[in-house]
């Protein structure tokens, strides 16, 4: 996992929680690159970080500028296509929170 590069707060943070079916279906780390990609193109667009462990729990968070443009990837349809296939195929649960952030800090060696 890579940290995304983000700005000096304030920004928004999408985490997209879920819990992935116990059919692995191929087509899933396909799209879910294409839709990092497709993001990534997206005005507003800051970056990405995301884990799944053992059990098929995954987070995803994505940063984005603000709210419009939150709204606007949420609209796209290439997006909504690949949501649907989640719900209909890849996920058994999910959960997406969006929040503000107001202050970060970070520490490397």
């Amino acid at each position: 996992m890579s940290f995304a590069n983000t700005p000096k707060p304030p920004y928004y943070a999408v985490i997209f929680t879920s819990k992935r079916t116990e059919e692995d279906d191929k087509g899933y780390g396909q799209v879910a690159n294409l839709m990092v990609e497709l993001a990534s193109k997206q005005p507003g667009f800051l970056g990405v970080e995301s884990s799944r462990d053992q059990d098929g729990v995954g987070i995803t968070v994505s940063y984005w500028e603000n709210l419009e443009s939150i709204k606007s990837w949420k609209e796209n349809m290439p997006h909504q296509k690949a949501q649907e296939k989640g719900k209909s195929d890849w996920y058994s649960k999910y959960i997406t929170r969006i929040s503000k952030v107001e202050r970060d800090y970070s520490f490397s060696i």
